[in-house]
């Protein structure tokens, strides 16, 4: 497990700066998306863990949303961002394949779990349901397809040595199940993307 997470950790500690300026407003132009956020908001019950939460912007849109949301990475470049660019909000450098903790009322975990092989990601969302309150709700973002991209140059053109997993959302929901959640809905993003609701049960 070592390597690969090494790999996602070092390569986003390199493009974190570059990242940050791209993605920055990204959402302005994703009305589906925004959509889904809102209504993540709307029905989550308790603090929320950003997983994967990057430079934090989107942990501070669920914040302006009513939402008591804070974030988790495992880059310590882009925690720094974030502790910088919303210094009113708490982050901390962490990884999805470890345990969260216990008590949040809502997992948001948009694309990053995208670098998790697929014999790791039963045990993330084992994580998940743990740190989850019952009844607690997950969205989750992700890349659709049946293939393994591997990412060598990434944003700002820094070099990057990631793995980017593209999965059906029906192998997805599966894994879901298996875990323990009740999988309430799923949106296809055009031809690449989705968002799956699943709620702890």
């Amino acid at each position: 497990m070592g390597d690969w997470l090494t790999d996602t950790r070092d390569s986003y500690d390199a493009v974190a700066v570059s990242y940050a300026e791209r993605t920055r407003g990204l959402l302005d132009g994703l009305p589906h998306l925004r959509a889904a956020l809102r209504l993540f908001a709307e029905e989550v019950r308790g603090p929320v863990a950003d997983v994967g939460c990057g430079p934090g912007d989107i942990t501070a849109l669920l914040n302006g949303l009513g939402v008591d949301a804070f974030g988790i990475d495992l880059s310590p470049a882009m925690i720094a961002l974030a502790r910088e660019n919303h210094p009113g909000l708490r982050f901390e450098v962490g990884s999805m394949t470890e345990p969260l903790g216990h008590g949040v009322g809502g997992i948001l975990c948009w694309w990053s779990l995208i670098h998790v092989p697929d014999d790791l990601v039963p045990v993330v969302f084992g994580h998940f349901r743990e740190a989850l309150a019952p009844d607690g709700l997950l969205q989750l973002g992700f890349h659709v397809g049946d293939r393994t991209n591997l990412k060598t140059r990434g944003y700002g053109g820094h070099p990057m040595r990631v793995n980017v997993h593209l999965r059906p959302p029906d192998r997805v929901a599966g894994w879901l199940r298996d875990a323990g959640f009740t999988v309430e809905a799923r949106w296809l993003l055009g031809e690449d993307g989705a968002v799956l609701f699943a709620r702890r049960g």
